[in-house]
């Protein structure tokens, strides 16, 4: 982006919770108008939407959408560019996340996985590159630090994050000079939904070099500055994982 203006319109993509609320909340914390997109937690959606219109009138809208249907991404995007009158910000947030180990693996885990990481994030970048051109926008990638190193029992989603990293490069080369292309690799953030053993948690903290966990804040301030403070940066991604990369 060319300057750090406050009247950026920014996309979201499976913004009602998690990572994705926590990037909304400090996207519009610096004067961002915010387009929440949510599949199936609309609950969750319209509390954070209330919550940023109460801090600022109508500065967050709603936008539902199931992902893994291809055909309907280019309508997404027009409506979140119809809202406030175009878009100047991509995250490519949304995520589905489980193990597939081998012998388990199913066609329906592969869409899924492969739809929702990787695919989803090609065709709306697709779709939002007219917009971003006349804007000078970007697009911030939330990758993972399993798409460089591979995670036992998750060949299938660690296939589709590295896919996106190389997505985000490739992008950025053919987007520029007038679109910037990042992302941002989460390590030990924030635990999955599923549980998980608090010894295997431990073990995973341990082989940290910071020893300890990270939060959804980590992540929102990195994609922060990739959009408002790093206009000569693009074709990165920045693992955020306290060391942990470095001793997968």
């Amino acid at each position: 982006m060319q300057n750090n203006s406050v009247s950026k319109t920014v996309l979201i993509t499976g913004a009602a919770a998690r990572i994705g609320a926590e990037i909304a909340r400090t996207l519009h914390a610096e004067g961002m108008n915010i387009v929440i997109h949510y599949r199936s937690s609309a609950n969750k959606a319209e509390v954070l939407s209330k919550s940023l219109n109460e801090i600022r009138e109508n500065s967050a809208q709603l936008i539902q959408a199931d992902l893994l249907a291809t055909q309907t991404l280019d309508t997404l995007v027009e409506n979140a560019a119809s809202i406030w009158g175009g878009l100047d910000v991509l995250i490519n947030n949304a995520s589905s996340f489980y193990p597939t180990p081998v012998g388990s693996i199913t066609e329906e885990h592969w869409d899924d996985l492969m739809g929702s990481n990787l695919k989803a994030p090609i065709f709306l970048s697709q779709a939002v590159t007219p917009y971003l051109r006349q804007t000078q926008g970007c697009i911030v990638n939330i990758v993972d630090i399993h798409g460089f190193r591979p995670m036992k029992e998750h060949p299938v989603y660690c296939a589709a994050k590295a896919g996106l990293a190389m997505i985000t490069q490739s992008l950025a080369k053919e987007l520029g000079p007038d679109i910037r292309v990042n992302g941002v690799a989460p390590g030990a953030i924030m635990w999955p939904s599923t549980e998980l053993d608090p010894e295997v948690q431990a073990s995973i903290l341990e082989r940290t070099s910071l020893k300890r966990q990270g939060c959804p804040q980590d992540i929102a301030t990195t994609v922060k500055f990739l959009v408002m403070d790093a206009p000569y940066i693009t074709g990165q991604v920045i693992p955020v994982d306290g060391g942990r990369i470095l001793n997968i």
